[in-house]
């Protein structure tokens, strides 16, 4: 197996999954904080779950952020 370029691929799916999160998560919070539904000083729970297909491995990253 090349070390790599196994690098590499993670590396380019990481991104792919950073960006689009954080999109998905600021156009969130953007829209419920317009529409009242969070406030300044308040934590939004958030979780991300992580699978790979045909295997039993998932990956489970739970936390919060705080809107200021």
């Amino acid at each position: 197996m090349n070390e790599d370029s196994l690098n590499l691929e993670i590396r380019k799916f990481l991104k792919k999954v950073g960006i689009s999160s954080q999109r998905v998560l600021e156009n969130y919070i953007t829209k419920a904080y317009n529409e009242g539904s969070i406030i300044k000083d308040h934590e939004i729970e958030i979780e991300m779950n992580m699978t790979i297909k045909d295997s039993d491995l998932q990956h489970k990253i739970i936390d919060k952020i705080k809107i200021e």
